[in-house]
């Protein structure tokens, strides 16, 4: 009983210390005028690879022995799984848009040619890099996940910074949110795909799509259960109890799916697209209560990844492999957003203004890669790389539209009009 009671004790002071470690990163980032996300997975995915530089291997693993890790984990993941309530029905609710030839110009300039920089970047990593980084999964579910990594968006980020800049309501702010919505939507059935691929054998694959299919079933079944007169009645009023319903039911379908063979990633997502969405649906504020939870423990994910993947793969990692990443990243984002605004139309102030803040990534994409990682298809330094060049294009997404408005030409001042004596 009381080994037990103290690896609880143990577990919930790491916690305690992963939650600080969050708030001292939320504010360092705030006073670099970055995004409190970027703060939060900077001082996360470091704090294990730097506790293990200076303590050593022994010392370590007597901080952060396997039980507390694997506590440590279980928490990240339903915390994930939480926030990936809110993420799905945002992305399906949504529904303020431009015009859809617009945004459809912008989303394919924006994806394809990222998926494109993508997949030159694992097909360098094929023919030249080390094992170690191309791992053993199919060539083809290694390239589509590294296509779908470079080319993911970061819609909750990429709101906050048009909000702390006042450009939501902005022709660049609105026409690049409605843009990343499809993006995601698309990298997410990309991203199952690609998982998919990965089985090595004919009854692997069956056994993948099997498990896809009975998510699909579930998540259809919950969506004409929570449309449904009763459900309605309920999340009126009895809001906090369907709150826990739903944070349950995507911890419930993440576990499903894992067990199943897939990640429980796509199972807590299929949750939030269970959800009905739309402006002034009651069930809006139970997902923000569900989103909120986690979103309030999800950096305890980021410290896992840290100590679970990348701690190991530091020493592993190239820096040809995280310059090409970055520039790749940069490249394929940017100037591809800023054609797809060309081409839909738009002018150029406003379609640099697009390929910036299609630079966005943040949280998204540690999720994409997590989900790499639990399917095997992604190796520790293959996500490292991934991690600096999605920390790198999120933090130079300020910064770069700070420039972009300092350049911009001084607005043209009014002629002054003689004012008419009375007659």
């Amino acid at each position: 009983m009381m080994p037990h009671l103290l690896t609880l004790l143990h577990g919930a002071a790491a916690l305690l210390v992963a939650l600080a470690l969050a708030a001292v990163g939320r504010r360092a980032a705030v006073r670099l005028r970055q995004p409190d996300v970027i703060g939060e997975i900077g001082v996360g995915l470091l704090a294990g690879p730097l506790l293990l530089a200076v303590l050593g291997r022994s010392a370590f693993d007597a901080v952060l022995p396997a039980d507390v890790v694997r506590g440590l984990t279980v928490i990240g993941q339903g915390a994930l799984a939480l926030y990936l309530v809110g993420l799905a029905h945002h992305l399906r609710g949504r529904a303020e848009r431009p015009g859809k030839a617009t945004v459809g110009w912008v989303a394919a300039g924006s994806l394809i040619p990222a998926m494109l920089t993508g997949a030159l970047l694992a097909w360098g990593v094929i023919a030249f890099g080390d094992q170690a980084v191309r791992g053993a999964a199919p060539a083809p579910a290694f390239v589509l996940m590294t296509a779908v990594s470079m080319s993911i968006s970061a819609v909750p980020v990429m709101a906050r910074i048009l909000t702390f800049r006042r450009m939501q309501d902005s022709p660049s702010g609105t026409l690049t949110m409605a843009a990343a919505v499809v993006i995601d939507s698309v990298g997410w059935l990309l991203l199952t795909l690609a998982i998919c691929l990965n089985a090595r054998t004919v009854s692997n694959l069956v056994g993948c799509l099997t498990a896809l299919a009975v998510g699909v079933v579930l998540m259809l079944v919950l969506r004409a259960a929570l449309r449904s007169r009763t459900a309605r009645l309920l999340v009126v009023g009895r809001k906090r109890t369907m709150t826990v319903f739903l944070a349950v039911a995507a911890c419930s379908m993440g576990y499903a799916m894992e067990h199943l063979g897939m990640t429980a990633i796509l199972g807590a997502a299929m949750v939030g697209f269970a959800v009905p969405g739309g402006a002034g649906t009651p069930w809006n504020a139970a997902v923000a209560g569900v989103s909120r939870a986690g979103r309030f423990v999800v950096p305890v994910f980021f410290v896992v990844t840290g100590v679970n993947v990348l701690s190991s793969a530091y020493g592993s990692v190239s820096w040809y492999l995280l310059l090409a990443t970055v520039v790749l990243g940069v490249a394929g984002k940017t100037l591809g957003g800023y054609a797809g605004a060309r081409l839909a139309g738009r002018p150029p102030a406003v379609a640099r203004e697009v390929g910036v803040l299609m630079n966005t990534r943040g949280l998204t994409e540690l999720i994409v890669l997590q989900a790499g990682v639990s399917a095997g298809i992604l190796t520790g330094p293959m996500t490292l790389a991934l991690v600096v060049m999605a920390l790198a294009t999120t933090a130079m997404t300020g910064p770069m539209l700070s420039l972009l408005e300092r350049k911009a030409p001084p607005p043209v001042p009014e002629p002054a009009r003689t004012p008419v004596a009375a007659v």
